[in-house]
C-alpha cells in the first residue's frame, strides 16, 4: 500500500502523459476537412501529416531508447511534455508565421509535437510497468485506456468548440490543448520516478533483435496500430464524405464512438484481464476487427457503417497493449530498448496505414469512373475502397498473434519438460 500512495502522482502523470500523446495523434486529425477546405491540402497531404507523425515518433522511439536506459526517465519525459506544447502552438500559428509555405509550417510544426510525443511514448509505459504492481497487465491496459478517454475528450471539446465559434477559430483550440503539457511539464519535474531494471542487466539490443518472441510481438503490434489508427485516423472524415453526415455529427460518431470503444475495451480489460488470455483475445479481436473493416467498406446502409466504424474500437483496443504485456512479461530483462523497439513498429504501422488508406483514397477518386446509376460519388468510392482495402491489416494482425501463441506454448512445454 505504501508503493501504491507514493507512486500516486507518478500514475496520474502517467496518465495525463497519455491524454497529451492522444492531442498530439488525434487532433490534426479531427481537422483534416478544415483544413482542405481552407488551405486546398490534398487527401494524400492530410495522409502525409500522419505519415511524418508516425515516422517521427519512430526516429525518436530508436534514438532515444539507450539514452533512457543510462540516464532515467525524467530528463526524457519532461523534455517531451515542453516539445508537445511547442508543436501545437507552432502548428496553430503556422498560417500566420508560414503564410508563404502553410503545408511546410504544417510539416515543421507536426515534426516537432511528434517528437514529444514519441518520447512519451517511449518512456511512459516503461515508467508504469517500473511501479511495484501485482498486476501489470491491468497496470498497463488501465494506461492506455486513458489513451481513449483524452481521444474522447478532445474530439467532443473541439468539435463543440469549432460548431459554436467556427471552423476559423481551429487554431484557438489548438492553443488551448496545448496548455495540458506545460501542465504535466510541472509535474513530472516532482513526482517519484524509479528504473525497471540497472542498465547492465538490460538484455543487448542485438539479442533483443533475435529473440523470437520480439519478432512475431513486432511485426503484431505493427500490424495491429495500422489496424487500429487507420480506422480511428478516417472515420470522422469518412462519416462527412463518405456518408455525407454533418462534420459534427461525423465527429461524434466516427471518432468519438470509436474512442469510446477503445477505451471501453481496455478499460474492461483493466478490470478482469487476469481472468482471461490476453493472447486469445488478441486472436478474435483481429478477426472481428477485420468483419468490421469490410462492413464499414461495403454495407449499403449508414447505420449499419457507422455502428461497425464505431464497435471496431473495442475489437482493436488491446493489439498495442496487449502486446507490450506479452513481450514484456516474456522478456522481462529487456529495459526501454524492447519499449522503444515495439513502440516503433506500431509507428510505423500507424504511420503506413492512415497513409495508405489516403493515398488509395485519392487513387480510386481520380481514376475510376462511377457508373450513372449509382448513388455513390468518386470521393465516396473511393473512401470505401481505401477502407475495404486495409481490411488486410487486421487479417495479418491475427495471423502473427497465433504464430505468437504458438511459439509461448511450445516454450511453455519445453520449460515444463525440462524441469521434470
Amino acid at each position: 500500500m505504501g508503493d501504491k500512495q507514493s507512486y500516486k502522482w507518478t500514475i496520474i502523470a502517467c496518465y495525463i502523459g497519455y491524454f497529451v500523446q492522444a492531442t498530439v495523434i488525434n487532433l490534426v486529425p479531427i481537422l483534416f476537412v478544415t483544413l482542405r477546405e481552407s488551405y486546398g491540402l490534398s487527401y494524400s497531404e492530410l495522409g502525409a501529416l500522419v505519415l511524418i507523425n508516425f515516422v517521427t515518433q519512430v526516429i525518436f522511439d530508436v534514438v532515444f531508447s539507450k539514452p533512457v536506459d543510462k540516464y532515467g526517465f525524467r530528463p526524457f519525459v519532461v523534455i517531451a511534455h515542453g516539445i508537445c506544447a511547442l508543436g501545437l502552438i507552432l502548428f496553430a500559428l503556422t498560417p500566420r508565421i508560414f503564410s508563404g509555405n502553410i503545408f511546410g509550417g504544417f510539416i515543421l510544426s507536426t515534426i516537432i509535437f511528434s517528437g514529444g510525443g514519441g518520447l512519451l511514448e517511449l518512456v511512459i509505459s516503461p515508467i508504469i510497468d517500473s511501479i511495484p504492481s501485482d498486476d501489470k497487465a491491468t497496470a498497463m491496459s488501465l494506461l492506455h485506456s486513458f489513451y481513449a478517454w483524452g481521444q474522447v475528450t478532445i474530439v467532443i471539446v473541439t468539435t463543440i468548440f469549432l460548431f459554436s465559434f467556427g471552423i476559423d477559430k481551429w487554431w484557438i483550440i489548438m492553443m488551448i490543448w496545448a496548455i495540458v503539457p506545460v501542465i504535466n511539464f510541472f509535474i513530472f519535474m516532482k513526482v517519484p520516478l524509479t528504473q525497471k531494471i540497472h542498465e547492465s542487466k538490460v538484455m543487448k539490443i542485438r539479442e533483443l533483435i533475435k529473440n523470437p518472441i520480439f519478432i512475431v510481438a513486432f511485426f503484431a503490434i505493427m500490424l495491429g496500430a495500422a489496424s487500429e489508427v487507420s480506422m480511428n485516423q478516417w472515420a470522422a472524415t469518412f462519416m462527412e464524405r463518405g456518408l455525407l453526415i454533418p462534420k459534427v455529427v461525423g465527429d461524434m460518431l466516427g471518432m468519438c464512438f470509436f474512442a469510446i470503444m477503445l477505451g471501453i475495451g481496455r478499460a474492461i480489460y483493466g478490470v478482469y484481464g487476469s481472468k482471461v488470455n490476453i493472447n486469445k483475445i488478441m486472436i478474435l479481436g483481429s478477426l472481428a476487427a477485420a468483419l468490421c473493416y469490410l462492413v464499414v467498406a461495403i454495407s449499403p446502409y449508414n447505420w449499419l457503417s457507422i455502428i461497425a466504424c464505431g464497435i471496431c474500437g473495442i475489437f482493436v483496443s488491446l493489439l498495442w497493449p496487449g502486446t507490450l504485456v506479452v513481450a514484456s512479461s516474456r522478456l522481462p530483462l529487456a529495459g526501454a530498448s524492447m519499449f522503444a523497439l515495439l513502440a516503433a513498429a506500431g509507428d510505423v504501422g500507424a504511420a503506413i496505414g492512415p497513409w495508405i488508406v489516403g493515398k488509395i483514397t485519392d487513387i480510386a477518386t481520380n481514376n475510376w469512373q462511377v457508373v450513372s446509376s449509382s448513388s455513390m460519388n468518386s470521393e465516396q468510392l473511393g473512401l470505401r475502397i481505401a477502407i475495404l482495402i486495409a481490411a488486410i491489416f487486421p487479417i495479418l494482425t491475427m495471423i502473427f498473434h497465433n504464430i505468437l501463441k504458438n511459439i509461448k506454448e511450445k516454450q511453455n512445454i519445453n520449460r515444463t519438460e525440462s524441469v521434470s
